[in-house]
């Protein structure tokens, strides 16, 4: 037998309703009381607001796995550590906070399940600054986990500063500086709610050009490798190179995408270098050096380059062979500069030019009307120091002339990585040094490779 109750309203003792049907709406309790389940019972059809239980009684130390509709006071004080978000669900809800104020010093990571997103990003995400708070709603699978409210201190966003992986990772102050050595991947997973602090500082340096094949004498050194840097002014004032080129003109502006590098590999002997990219900035690869003991200008000339390679002293064929064009293709500020030239007129003996440098032209080589130890070959060209690293590193020498077959000393590669040239009594040239774009010396030495740095403020 079915048994039915109907009222309209349920009062308490004092005759407050503590139940209140009034056209179709129910109303549970009354002014000040509250509404709690019994111990072990549930709740279902309610529902959340965009709220979370506070975990006060467990702060949270070390990585955990956290539990959607919870929210999680995370002491990092004693290192930094990571929260592993809940499988995704729509409406799934996280909330976390800085409990030690310690997050810039050590980051707290936020990683998602499996493949999923942090804001359209499937990767981490990390919260660093000092007093920082997120709240991590899931929305759907083209998004994945979006943030929906956040503080640090007085700034909303999700974080106050890019953040990014790849290549080696080093920190200077409160600058990170990503270092490609090789080809690779810069990954900015979040970028800042502040448009000053998404331009990054750059140094793109193009492979070094390879000097003239062994046993060759009178050969030209190698290029040094495209040099451009660029430096976020007025957030960032490391010391750069006088070829620094100033935001907003030719630094970078980032988003959170994935950004191709690649890293030119130094030439062979007799060979250009390969170029060196970072999103729009393009280091070219340094010139060739110019075949020496050659009786025509073709083969002698130097190549041209981010920095051009030197030209080749010949068998005597009436005038002057000139070095490789450096800066090519053009940009500004200059990438590099020009080869030096090589004299190989009639009874006259010179060693081959040097190649250019990110600072200066490649020497030009000495002519003397008999072989002797005056005849000499060019210098490399000087490259330039800067200290995007946080210390001051010099690169994209030119390298060293090779010498005469008169017993004329070695010649020096410019600073900055350009290998020496072949001496005039059978010594070896020197390959550029890797990772500075520095010119092989004339002899058949191969040029450095390149490299791509990048920095930027993180905390």
């Amino acid at each position: 037998m079915t048994s039915t109750i109907k009222v309209n309203n349920i009062q308490n003792q004092c005759g407050a309703n503590i139940i209140n049907e009034n056209s179709n709406t129910i109303t549970l309790g009354a002014s000040g009381d509250t509404i709690a389940l019994a111990s072990g019972a549930s709740q279902t059809g309610f529902g959340r607001e965009g709220s979370v239980d506070w975990q006060t009684s467990s702060i949270k130390t070390a990585t955990f796995t956290a539990t959607s509709g919870e929210g999680y006071f995370c002491n990092t004080s004693g290192g930094a550590f990571t929260v592993n978000l809940p499988a995704g669900s729509a409406g799934a809800i996280v909330s976390l906070a800085d409990y030690t104020r310690t997050f810039a010093t050590n980051n707290l990571t936020v990683s998602p399940n499996g493949s999923e997103k942090i804001g359209g990003v499937a990767g981490d995400a990390k919260l660093n600054v000092n007093g920082q708070s997120a709240t991590f709603v899931y929305v759907d699978a083209t998004e994945g986990w979006i943030n929906t409210q956040e503080t640090q201190t007085s700034q909303t966003g999700l974080t106050g500063f890019i953040m990014a992986s790849g290549g080696t990772e080093t920190e200077s102050g409160d600058f990170k500086i990503h270092t490609f050595t090789g080809p690779g991947t810069f990954q900015v997973t979040a970028i800042s709610c502040t448009a000053a602090n998404n331009t990054v500082g750059y140094q793109v340096v193009g492979g070094g050009g390879g000097g003239t094949s062994s046993p060759s004498l009178r050969a030209g050194g190698g290029g040094a490798g495209g040099f451009r840097e660029g430096r976020n002014v007025p957030v960032d004032n490391f010391t750069a190179s006088p070829l620094v080129a100033n935001a907003p003109t030719n630094a970078v502006t980032v988003t959170a995408t994935s950004f191709p590098i690649t890293v030119g590999g130094g030439g062979a002997a007799a060979t250009g270098g390969a170029n060196s990219t970072f999103s729009t900035i393009t280091s070219a690869g340094g010139g060739k050096g110019g075949e020496g003991q050659k009786s025509s200008n073709p083969e002698m000339l130097g190549g041209n380059g981010g920095s051009g390679g030197g030209g080749g002293s010949g068998n005597g064929c009436g005038n002057f062979t000139t070095g490789g064009t450096g800066n090519t293709p053009p940009v500004s500020p200059s990438q590099g500069n020009n080869g030096g030239g090589a004299s190989h007129t009639y009874g006259a003996w010179a060693g081959g030019g040097g190649g250019g440098g990110a600072s200066a032209v490649g020497g030009t080589a000495t002519a003397y009307p008999s072989p002797g130890p005056s005849a000499s070959a060019g210098v490399g060209g000087a490259g330039v120091s800067s200290s995007i690293t946080g210390s001051s590193i010099a690169r994209a020498g030119g390298g060293g002339g090779g010498g005469t077959s008169c017993g004329a000393p070695t010649v020096a590669g410019g600073t900055g990585g350009g290998g020496s040239g072949q001496s005039g009594g059978g010594g070896s040239s020197t390959a550029g040094t890797a990772n500075t774009g520095g010119g092989g010396g004339g002899g058949g030495s191969a040029g450095g490779s390149g490299i791509v740095i990048i920095r930027y403020k993180f905390k």
